[in-house]
């Protein structure tokens, strides 16, 4: 009886996780299609909806740790519930991240910035790659399609850089896009801790896979 409740209760909580990480997935979406039209009216949903996010996140962290309070689950049991934490913590930070851009476009809706994006569509296409990857692989515990996601951040990190200096540059030539150089530069930071909260959360569905977790054995 304790392990069909063990295994209820989990399967209820790999469901609500996948949810959320839909739901994250939307989101970033939003916000970056709201950046790239300068749509405020599509960013201020993104912000409104963030409230469910959050609500959700409560959810699965509670249905986790009661699991953990009450079923006294078995070593196995116990990685996936504490790699399930984690994963929850970062899908969150992703969509505080789809908050923020979508933030940040508002704040712009009076600029012309669309021409200055430069590498910006760039990151934003990898790192909705990247998080959908990173949740597909949770999804179909897929050891190869998570280890992909750690690729992609170094392509990532890299278009960061570039973006950087690129708008050092324009604010250099043309100081009256300095407050636009400023902001786009933000976004450019957001998608990158997308892809590093996307990166965290391969590396879990590895260790659950795997136990193993950046070149040690933890379980």
């Amino acid at each position: 009886m304790h392990r069909n409740k063990l295994d209820e209760e989990s399967s209820k909580l790999h469901s609500d996780l996948v949810k959320l990480g839909t739901m994250t997935e939307t989101a970033i979406a939003s916000a970056v299609k709201a950046l790239m039209t300068a749509d405020v009216k599509l960013a201020v949903t993104v912000v409104e909806n963030d409230s469910e996010v959050n609500n959700l996140t409560s959810i699965v962290e509670s249905e986790a740790m009661k699991i953990l309070l009450r079923r006294h689950p078995v070593a196995s049991d116990f990685r996936i519930l504490s790699c399930a934490l984690k994963i929850v913590s970062n899908i969150e930070r992703i969509a505080d991240q789809a908050q923020d851009i979508a933030g940040i476009t508002i704040d712009l809706k009076d600029e012309d910035y669309i021409k200055k994006l430069g590498k910006i569509p760039k990151m934003a296409e990898i790192s909705k790659l990247m998080l959908k990857l990173c949740i597909d692989s949770f999804v179909g515990q897929d050891k190869e399609m998570a280890e992909n996601v750690l690729t992609l951040d170094d392509e990532l990190d890299k278009l960061f850089l570039q973006t950087k200096n690129d708008m050092v540059k324009l604010i250099l030539e043309d100081p009256k896009y300095a407050d636009v150089a400023i902001y786009l530069m933000m976004v450019a930071k957001y998608f990158e801790k997308i892809g590093d909260h996307a990166e965290n959360i391969a590396e879990w569905v590895i260790f659950e896979k795997t136990g193993e977790r950046k070149n040690f054995k933890l379980l």
